[in-house]
């Protein structure tokens, strides 16, 4: 583990702390913690810094992920076909990645946020109740897998951002659940993708495991209490977050297109 000041820790595991928190409620931890890690190891290349935050996400995510799933109506078995599909997607979209220009992209996917955010904010029951009932017809199981699994994991190999986030919200959008239930999903997804991606920078001996233990044990109690706050508070309570999340990334990916 390369030689961090004790502020310089303190910061990272509350930012990993917090970035469980979010990303077990509604996704998009990364968007904290991926900077927060950026920032204080500075000094390393960007692969040790991805991969090692993999290895601390992965820990909330299955936290988050058991927590869900011992409360909520969680299909476990649909759940794992979508996170395979998107493992497959996420690959195809990291062989592509390299050549990819991100300042051509950033504009869409915004254009796309601010969609969906108005899409929420004038639908304000969306996701409140689940809109279906009874078996889930295999037509939307299929859709789920291929558009959300194999789309959203093309995407989180191509470029990243708010990936849990557009997972809770594609789920409730192809399955009829509602909030609780998809974010709920979307963490059993999420333990595929990154298991897939953690493998990966394992073999290539770019995870900094010693550091990557420290915060995930903060981020392992971010995601539990975040699953359980989403529980005890209802879908409401995760549309409040999803609306700020959504704003976040709007503007995170502007200031990366014309500031950064």
């Amino acid at each position: 583990m390369p030689d961090i000041p004790l502020m310089t820790l303190l910061l990272l595991c509350l930012a990993a702390g917090a970035a469980g928190w979010i990303d077990a409620v509604v996704g998009g931890g990364g968007l904290l913690l991926l900077p927060a890690l950026l920032v204080g190891l500075g000094q390393l290349p960007p692969t040790f810094i991805l991969g090692t935050n993999k290895a601390v996400a992965i820990c909330g995510t299955t936290g988050a992920a058991v927590t869900y799933t011992r409360k909520a109506p969680v299909d476990v078995r649909i759940a794992v076909r979508i996170g395979v599909a998107a493992a497959v997607g996420s690959l195809a979209g990291a062989s592509l990645a390299s050549g990819i220009d991100s300042g051509v992209l950033r504009p869409l996917i915004m254009v796309v946020l601010l969609t969906v955010l108005a899409f929420i904010l004038l639908r304000p029951t969306f996701g409140t109740a689940p809109a279906l009932t009874g078996p889930l017809p295999r037509h939307r199981i299929l859709t789920a897998i291929l558009a959300v699994g194999l789309g959203i994991g093309f995407y989180d190999g191509l470029i990243g951002p708010g990936t849990g986030t557009f997972l809770v919200i594609a789920l409730a959008a192809t399955l009829g659940m509602d909030l609780v239930t998809s974010s709920a999903t979307a963490k059993v997804v999420n333990v595929c993708t990154n298991a897939g991606a953690l493998i990966t920078f394992g073999l290539q001996g770019t995870v900094l495991w010693r550091l990557a233990a420290v915060l995930a044990c903060f981020n392992l109690v971010g995601g539990m209490v975040g699953a359980r706050m989403a529980l005890k508070r209802g879908s409401g309570f995760v549309r409040g977050v999803l609306v700020v999340v959504v704003v976040s990334l709007v503007c995170k990916l502007g200031y990366d297109q014309w500031v950064g």
